[in-house]
Protein backbone atom coordinates (compact mmCIF):
# COMPACT_ATOMS: atom_id res chain seq x y z
CA UNK A 1 0.00 0.00 0.00
CA UNK A 2 1.03 3.48 -0.16
CA UNK A 3 3.36 5.12 2.36
CA UNK A 4 3.82 8.76 3.04
CA UNK A 5 7.32 9.90 3.95
CA UNK A 6 8.57 13.50 4.98
CA UNK A 7 11.62 15.29 3.91
CA UNK A 8 13.14 18.71 4.93
CA UNK A 9 10.43 20.55 2.42
CA UNK A 10 8.26 17.46 0.53
CA UNK A 11 5.47 15.14 1.37
CA UNK A 12 6.05 12.48 -0.77
CA UNK A 13 3.64 9.74 -1.28
CA UNK A 14 5.18 7.08 -2.71
CA UNK A 15 3.19 4.24 -4.37
CA UNK A 16 4.25 0.58 -5.20
CA UNK A 17 4.19 -0.55 -8.83
CA UNK A 18 1.38 -1.99 -8.81
CA UNK A 19 -0.43 1.08 -7.56
CA UNK A 20 1.77 3.30 -10.15
CA UNK A 21 -0.04 1.10 -13.32
CA UNK A 22 -3.91 1.75 -11.40
CA UNK A 23 -3.50 5.34 -11.38
CA UNK A 24 -1.55 5.70 -13.87
CA UNK A 25 0.69 7.68 -12.18
CA UNK A 26 3.95 8.16 -10.34
CA UNK A 27 4.86 8.83 -6.78
CA UNK A 28 3.34 12.48 -5.44
CA UNK A 29 5.16 14.83 -4.02
CA UNK A 30 3.87 17.98 -2.69
CA UNK A 31 5.65 20.87 -0.94
CA UNK A 32 5.04 21.21 3.08
CA UNK A 33 4.28 24.93 2.37
CA UNK A 34 1.00 23.61 0.38
CA UNK A 35 -0.37 21.66 3.45
CA UNK A 36 -2.53 23.33 4.87
CA UNK A 37 -4.06 21.23 7.58
CA UNK A 38 -3.37 17.03 8.54
CA UNK A 39 -5.66 14.81 10.49
CA UNK A 40 -6.27 11.44 11.38
CA UNK A 41 -9.57 9.40 11.07
CA UNK A 42 -10.71 6.14 11.53
CA UNK A 43 -14.30 6.54 8.84
CA UNK A 44 -12.31 5.92 5.46
CA UNK A 45 -15.59 7.29 3.75
CA UNK A 46 -15.52 10.68 5.31
CA UNK A 47 -12.21 11.23 3.03
CA UNK A 48 -13.91 10.45 -0.31
CA UNK A 49 -15.62 13.01 -2.10
CA UNK A 50 -16.44 13.56 -6.42
CA UNK A 51 -16.39 10.72 -8.88
CA UNK A 52 -13.32 8.27 -9.80
CA UNK A 53 -11.64 10.17 -12.81
CA UNK A 54 -8.40 7.95 -13.23
CA UNK A 55 -7.98 5.18 -11.29
CA UNK A 56 -10.05 1.82 -9.38
CA UNK A 57 -12.46 1.87 -6.88
CA UNK A 58 -13.76 -2.10 -5.53
CA UNK A 59 -16.71 -1.01 -3.35
CA UNK A 60 -15.49 -1.79 0.34
CA UNK A 61 -12.37 -2.49 -0.61
CA UNK A 62 -9.87 -0.19 -2.07
CA UNK A 63 -10.22 3.36 -3.69
CA UNK A 64 -7.02 4.41 -5.02
CA UNK A 65 -6.41 7.29 -7.61
CA UNK A 66 -7.77 10.53 -8.63
CA UNK A 67 -10.79 11.69 -7.99
CA UNK A 68 -12.58 15.20 -9.09
CA UNK A 69 -15.50 17.23 -7.37
CA UNK A 70 -16.47 20.77 -7.61
CA UNK A 71 -13.91 21.94 -5.22
CA UNK A 72 -11.02 20.25 -7.07
CA UNK A 73 -9.06 17.21 -7.51
CA UNK A 74 -8.28 14.95 -4.44
CA UNK A 75 -5.37 11.64 -4.71
CA UNK A 76 -6.56 8.79 -3.02
CA UNK A 77 -5.03 5.69 -1.79
CA UNK A 78 -7.50 4.07 0.53
CA UNK A 79 -7.63 -0.01 2.21
CA UNK A 80 -10.71 0.26 4.30
CA UNK A 81 -9.60 -2.81 6.49
CA UNK A 82 -6.04 -1.89 6.81
CA UNK A 83 -6.54 0.98 9.38
CA UNK A 84 -6.59 4.58 10.09
CA UNK A 85 -6.62 7.27 7.45
CA UNK A 86 -4.37 10.30 7.44
CA UNK A 87 -6.23 13.55 5.97
CA UNK A 88 -3.97 15.88 4.21
CA UNK A 89 -6.27 19.23 3.41
CA UNK A 90 -4.10 21.15 0.55
CA UNK A 91 -3.78 24.85 -0.26
CA UNK A 92 -5.21 26.10 -3.55
CA UNK A 93 -2.05 26.52 -5.06
CA UNK A 94 -1.23 22.09 -5.02
CA UNK A 95 -2.08 19.99 -7.46
CA UNK A 96 -5.25 18.04 -5.18
CA UNK A 97 -7.07 19.71 -2.78
CA UNK A 98 -6.61 16.70 -0.31
CA UNK A 99 -4.67 13.37 -0.16
CA UNK A 100 -5.79 10.29 1.93
CA UNK A 101 -3.99 7.40 2.59
CA UNK A 102 -4.66 4.25 4.52
CA UNK A 103 -1.97 3.79 7.42
CA UNK A 104 -1.81 0.08 8.73
CA UNK A 105 -0.76 1.25 12.00
CA UNK A 106 -2.61 4.53 14.34
CA UNK A 107 1.15 5.16 15.76
CA UNK A 108 2.00 5.25 11.68
CA UNK A 109 -0.73 7.94 10.99
CA UNK A 110 -0.22 9.54 14.47
CA UNK A 111 3.17 10.05 13.51
CA UNK A 112 2.61 11.84 10.23
CA UNK A 113 0.16 13.84 11.89
CA UNK A 114 2.93 14.96 14.44
CA UNK A 115 5.82 15.42 11.96
CA UNK A 116 3.37 17.47 9.53
CA UNK A 117 2.16 19.59 11.96
CA UNK A 118 5.38 20.73 13.21
CA UNK A 119 6.75 21.37 9.37
CA UNK A 120 4.19 23.05 8.52
CA UNK A 121 4.05 25.61 11.84
CA UNK A 122 6.25 27.63 13.56
CA UNK A 123 8.70 25.64 14.91
CA UNK A 124 9.82 23.88 11.31
CA UNK A 125 13.19 21.93 11.98
CA UNK A 126 15.74 21.80 9.07
CA UNK A 127 15.90 18.24 9.16
CA UNK A 128 17.71 16.67 5.86
CA UNK A 129 17.00 13.70 3.87
CA UNK A 130 13.76 11.39 3.60
CA UNK A 131 12.51 10.25 7.06
CA UNK A 132 10.06 7.11 6.23
CA UNK A 133 7.32 6.80 8.77
CA UNK A 134 8.19 4.23 11.09
CA UNK A 135 5.91 2.38 14.18
CA UNK A 136 8.00 3.41 16.54
CA UNK A 137 6.18 6.19 17.87
CA UNK A 138 3.38 6.14 20.32
CA UNK A 139 0.24 4.76 19.34
CA UNK A 140 -2.72 7.34 20.54
CA UNK A 141 -4.03 9.63 18.18
CA UNK A 142 -4.47 13.32 18.38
Amino acid sequence: MARLELTADVLVVRLAWWEKAVARRGSLRVPLGAVAEVSVQEDWWRAVRGTRVRGLKVPGSLCLGEWRHRDGRDFLALAPRRGPVVRIELRPTAPFSRIAVTMPRASEASQVWREAALRTGASRTGASGVRPLSASGPSSRP
